[in-house]
């Protein structure tokens, strides 16, 4: 990997580590990739070809999913594989963020529910589709600088699980689909609940300890101070959380490709997806 392509490949994924470099014979590397990938309900001989998703119809329906637990990097690369498949990008986990800084920042008791939802409904959370990646507004402002601080962090997993909200952000979700077509789209429930019928559907995972690593380099690179035992636990809580919720909870779709991210890359990981994504429709 020369210097360029490493800047580039951290610059696009401050969550994801950079790991030693070393050389492999082209069997080996071939051998590697093939090991890159855990797929569930798709035979992982149909992989590989070529082709562009700009060569297909433009007015065709083309709806990506990528569901996972918190830290295994579904945003930077849902917002890098919709680039390269040239498609639009929605990140459905900065609305329900948004929704958290909203109530914080107007002193809403997470507990009333119809307060909750009335003040996020009020905010008209929407994205301002011109910028890259597009960013939330809350009352015609952004709010992107906002929704990834520690207070809202600390309470979007429980607002999250308000069977109100989500319906609320379920139907805005699919309106934004209706009105950007060619679509990859990140969150917990976008598979199993939001596009049941998308065209194609990832998973992605990664241990508890790597996701608590990425998410503590992200904290420090950014100037914060980070406690690696508390991350840990607060993501194994997040994953406890999430998966046992009545209302969109976290899982895994039947026929989602799944893709564990521990020992990879992020271009590995984007260039997996992609891959996935031209054997089926490419």
């Amino acid at each position: 990997m020369n210097t360029t392509r490493q800047d580039t490949v951290q610059d696009e994924s401050i969550a994801f580590e950079m790991i030693e470099v070393v050389e492999v014979s082209h069997a080996e590397s071939c051998a590697a990739m093939d090991m890159e990938r855990v797929v569930c309900d798709r035979d992982p001989a149909t992989l590989g070809g070529s082709g562009c998703l700009a060569m297909l119809s433009p007015d065709q329906r083309i709806v990506i999913t990528i569901d996972g637990p918190a830290g295994t990097g579904k945003s930077s690369v849902a917002r890098a594989l919709a680039k390269q498949l040239g498609l639009d990008f929605l990140d459905t986990g900065a609305m329900y963020r948004a929704a958290a800084a909203i109530c914080i920042d107007h002193g809403i008791d997470i507990n009333d529910h119809a307060a909750v939802v009335a003040r996020t409904a009020a905010a008209d959370l929407h994205f301002d589709w011109t910028r890259d990646p597009p960013t939330i507004l809350a009352h015609g402002v952004p709010i992107d600088h906002r929704i990834r601080q520690k207070d809202v962090t600390e309470v979007v997993s429980p607002l999250a699980s308000i069977k109100e909200l989500r319906e609320h952000m379920v139907r805005k979700q699919r309106l934004i689909g209706q009105q950007h077509p060619r679509l990859v789209t990140e969150g917990r429930d976008q598979g199993s609940v939001v596009f049941p019928d998308a065209v194609v559907k990832f998973y992605l995972d990664a241990s508890a300890d790597v996701r608590a690593r990425r998410r503590a380099e992200q904290m420090v690179a950014m100037g914060s101070a980070a406690d690696l035992g508390a991350i840990t636990a607060e993501i194994l809580e997040r994953d406890r959380s999430d998966s046992s919720r009545a209302d969109g909870p976290l899982m895994c779709p039947g026929n989602a490709i799944c893709v564990d991210t521990s020992d990879m890359q992020f271009q590995q990981v984007v260039d997996t997806l992609h891959r996935h994504v031209l054997a089926v429709v490419g």
